[in-house]
């Protein structure tokens, strides 16, 4: 703990050591020289149309117009047939207002999944003729790349272990020197900051000549993930060519990195190329039912996604190559008017920057048969539960933006799509509830055959039975249809059928997770509905750090959270049984789900029932079977520089270790001249209480983060901390 020091790293100005150290100590700047690049903030109102690039590559794509045929003309024509027959299941007797409420929820939730299952079949065609292409080996690359991954409160040793991992792979493959590494910190935790900063220094130690790597922290982190990765494209990007976006959970493989920066060399209309992130590492029952159907649904769905999407494609924000001078020049995001949470810095921010490139004439696609892409997922349903809230708000702040100028038509598609993930669960909800009122009415109210308006038959709801009954059954086929494909193609392909159990295993892994999804689907949907309804009343859901591993959550918290779902699920029993046991029966499944909220969510962070699963080859993936070597190899990095649990005290890491304190001060930017009149609260308040201090634990005691975190960006604080006794050492005199 108490040696730093910095390996050399090229291009990296050095840092000279005190006069009075006895013995120097080489180290180095945590950032390359700056090399700045505008990044003018777009206008969302405006845009001239004549400023728009002209594609270098016009060749049309067969591929692209038979998906779009396929996605929206088979989507149409099902969604039509769905209103057609279930116009005929309401068409008995007079056709009520809540009829017709009926019919227009329903056609809005039918063109939904309509839409999602044409795209599958699309995906599903193009992965069993064009996916299972072998593709030619990579050429030497020529443009210089750097490779961003923002952090924010993470585990250090873990992030450092995945970047280690990487950097050691691409070193293999003899093209290593194209790239350069970068960790953008916004972490707020001074604990968690220093400790990054150690973990860093300790990379670089480690990996000598493999790579460049360095480090940045923001003293604030204004618009976020936006803009810390704006901070360094304004900064740095000038020196790169690419910048290939990670996420804190991100692992690629060096291939897939290659690859990436092969296609968007090889392509100079690209300004995004996505690859499709698979989850890995998951060990807990809900992680786990995430991971599998990532591993074959998802898939289907990317490819579908791509086929019809062509070079009018999405981003989503990480595990994708952009083209730096274009992201410089077109995805300068401008903050909405207003207060979260639909005015603001732009939260979804990746969609947006997709639809601004592609309004400037560049190309944004995927490359759906890329694998070696991967990332993790929510521990429990909680955690879950509150990505998602913060998800769902950024694509509801996107109805503010969808009408904005010079956008193209598939990318207004795709952030509708983004609304109506979230929209979708009140209006499934809206459409249970008004069926349920329907059937209720038939059951216990009397019809009224003698009123004042002359109608041949009395306002009673009355339905096609037998009709209803195959409606139903068409829409879960139509539901389940894209899980089914997963399964087909995976089958189909005979590594993955190995890999995963086998044809058996995949069959029963299959159902399992669709018996599962069903019962946790209708939690989430009651989720979902607050979530949204709590952000149209204009509370902001925040930005909170993400939890990677752990999906222990406290059972009371859990009881809580859940409780009135529990309740709405016995009401909803009770109402059905009252009703009719067929209705009971049919509506088993989100009953269930409701019933059993509280022991659901309390199963789905614990690990021993994942790995209960995982042991019996149930929802097994290939990659479990055969982990990939750079998740083989970063896990085998963390075991060995794990140190602690939880951080140590900045304070007294920086306290005790005169070379961590030394290192850091390099580490810090110039501090800006003091403008005469402008007090900062919290530093005033932490050099009162560091003078005000005896020794070093009465310091830590009384200073708050926001004040540690002042004082961690002050050289002058920096000193006097470091004058501080040790408390033994105070009690000694």
């Amino acid at each position: 703990m108490d040696s730093i020091t910095l390996a050399p790293a090229a291009d990296a100005p050095e840092i000279k050591a005190k006069p009075e150290e006895a013995e120097p100590r080489r180290t180095l700047a945590s950032m390359p020289v700056e090399s700045h690049l505008a990044m003018p903030i777009q206008s969302l109102t405006r845009f001239d149309r004549s400023t728009r690039r002209k594609p270098i590559n016009n060749a049309p794509n067969w591929w692209t117009f038979f998906s779009r045929l396929i996605t929206f003309g088979g989507g149409l024509a099902l969604t039509a047939y769905g209103a057609y027959e279930m116009y005929g299941v309401i068409n008995v007797g007079a056709i009520t207002v809540l009829k017709w409420l009926l019919l227009v929820l329903f056609v809005i939730n039918f063109s939904w999944i309509a839409l999602s299952f044409c795209a599958s079949v699309a995906g599903a065609m193009w992965l069993l003729t064009e996916g299972r292409r072998k593709p030619p080996p990579v050429s030497p690359l020529k443009a210089r790349t750097a490779i961003v991954m923002p952090i924010y409160n993470e585990t250090p040793a873990r992030v450092c272990s995945a970047i280690q991992a990487m950097i050691e792979e691409v070193h293999e493959t003899g093209q290593g020197e194209h790239f350069d590494w970068f960790l953008l910190s916004d972490t707020t935790n001074p604990d968690i900051w220093i400790e990054e900063e150690r973990q860093f220094v300790e990379l670089r130690r480690r990996l000598g000549d493999k790579g460049r790597v360095y480090y940045r922290h923001r003293p604030k982190n204004t618009a976020r993930k936006t803009g810390n990765i704006a901070d360094f494209v304004t900064r740095w990007g000038g020196s790169y060519d690419h910048m290939l976006v990670l996420d804190a959970d991100s692992l690629l493989a060096a291939d897939t990195i290659l690859r990436l920066t092969e296609a968007m060399e090889k392509d100079p209309d690209a300004a995004i190329i996505q690859s499709p992130p698979l989850i890995i590492n998951r060990n807990t029952l809900l992680a786990r039912l995430h991971q599998f159907a990532a591993r074959f649904q998802g898939p289907i769905v990317s490819a579908g996604l791509q086929t019809w999407s062509g070079v009018n494609g999405n981003y989503w924000g990480h595990n994708a190559i952009i083209r730096m001078k274009a992201f410089a020049d077109h995805c300068g995001l401008p903050d909405l008017r207003g207060r979260p949470p639909f005015g603001g810095h732009i939260m979804s921010h990746d969609f947006i920057e997709a639809a601004l490139l592609r309004r400037a004439g560049y190309s944004v696609y995927m490359l759906p048969a890329l694998t070696g892409s991967y990332e993790e997922s929510p521990p429990s349903l909680i955690d879950l539960a509150l990505r998602d809230r913060r998800w769902c708000q950024g694509n509801l702040q996107h109805i503010r933006i969808i009408l904005s100028k010079g956008f193209t038509f598939a990318t207004r598609q795709h952030i509708a799509a983004g609304i109506f993930s979230y929209l979708a669960s009140p209006f499934w909800l809206a459409q249970l509830l008004v069926g349920l009122v329907l059937v209720l009415q038939s059951t216990y109210i009397r019809p009224e055959y003698f009123t004042d308006q002359v109608t041949l038959l009395p306002a009673w709801p009355v339905f096609d039975a037998e009709r209803a009954l195959w409606l139903f059954g068409v829409t879960m086929a139509v539901l389940l249809a894209p899980k089914l494909f997963g399964m087909v193609v995976a089958i189909a392909m005979a590594r993955v059928r190995r890999e995963s159990g086998g044809a058996i295993g995949i069959f029963f892994s299959t159902i399992l997770e669709v018996i599962l999804s069903s019962l946790y689907a209708p939690i989430m949907m009651l989720i979902q509905t607050g979530s949204v309804l709590r952000i149209l009343s204009g509370r902001d859901a925040g930005w909170n750090p993400q939890r990677r591993d752990d999906g222990s959550i406290p059972f009371r918290d859990i009881f809580r959270r859940h409780f009135w779902h529990m309740v709405l699920g016995f009401l909803t029993l009770i109402a059905a049984f009252l009703i009719a046991p067929s209705l009971a029966a049919w509506m088993s499944p989100t009953i269930a789900g409701l019933i059993f909220a509280i022991v659901l969510s309390w199963a789905s962070g614990l690990a021993a029932i994942g790995l209960a699963l995982k042991a019996m080859g149930l929802l097994r993936t290939p990659e479990e079977t055969r982990p990939p070597s750079v998740a083989r190899r970063a896990a085998q990095i963390f075991s060995e520089i794990r140190e602690y649990d939880d951080p140590p005290s900045a304070l007294r890491a920086i306290h005790g270790n005169p070379a961590l304190r030394e290192t850091h001060e390099h580490f810090l930017p110039e501090a800006p001249p003091h403008v005469r009149g402008r007090i900062d609260p919290y530093r005033a308040m932490a050099e009162a209480k560091l003078n005000d201090a005896h020794d070093l634990e009465e310091a830590v005691a009384w200073l708050k983060p926001a004040e540690c975190n002042v004082l961690l960006h002050d050289r002058a604080l920096i000193d006097v901390l470091a004058r501080l006794p040790a408390r033994a050492e105070a009690n000694a005199a």
